[in-house]
């Protein structure tokens, strides 16, 4: 993996914040978090209730499906169907990096996060922090940009707290240099969605 992939430097939030990032997300609750391009949204990719809260704070549509994110391919394999050694050394040509792969859906994927589609959309982080995270937390995370559906995507942590409130924890962190959020592909077709 280049060096020049990870935001550097990077720095996790103090370890009170850190445990209560994780207290909050074992019990359900809503993270904010800076990501390669902006602040995303996220919970835990396992617990339906949190990720109807995501969809419920953003105002987004239940059909539409979420991205998870995580520091490397253990985070997310349970996440898909199996796959072959050369499908998974194909997606290592790409992670960590700003793609986002549609791969086909396990059976523990729920439908409140692949929405109406048979495929989880998933991403090993080249973002330094959002990485690290996904590490201290023993997770991958739902990462969705974090904003109201149809509005600007919020860029700074104080931004988030205006916006969310309580209802959000948000943590302290730097977005990477993207500019446009990850790059969609659907694996199987090769096909670019965005």
């Amino acid at each position: 993996m280049p060096s020049s992939c990870l935001s550097s430097p990077y720095r996790l939030p103090k370890a009170g914040l850190l445990m209560q990032a994780r207290a909050r997300l074992r019990a359900g609750g809503v993270i904010a978090y800076s990501t390669e391009s902006c602040f995303g949204l996220g919970c835990l990719p396992e617990d339906v209730r949190a990720i109807r809260r995501v969809l419920a704070i953003k105002a987004r549509p239940n059909h539409k499906g979420l991205i998870v994110i995580a520091a490397d391919v253990a985070q997310i394999r349970h996440l898909v169907k199996p796959l072959s050694a050369a499908q998974w050394a194909e997606l290592g040509r790409y992670w960590p990096g700003p793609y986002t792969f549609l791969l086909p859906a396990s059976r523990k994927v729920a439908p409140a996060l692949r929405g109406r589609h048979d495929k989880i959309a998933v991403r090993i982080t080249a973002h330094g922090e959002a990485a690290a995270l996904c590490r201290a937390v023993g997770s991958a995370l739902v990462s969705t940009s974090a904003n109201r559906a149809g509005q600007r995507a919020l860029k700074t942590a104080r931004a988030c707290r205006m916006a969310f409130g309580s209802a959000v924890l948000t943590l302290p962190g730097r977005i990477g240099k993207r500019r446009k959020p990850s790059t969609i592909i659907d694996f199987t077709s090769g096909r670019v969605l965005r």
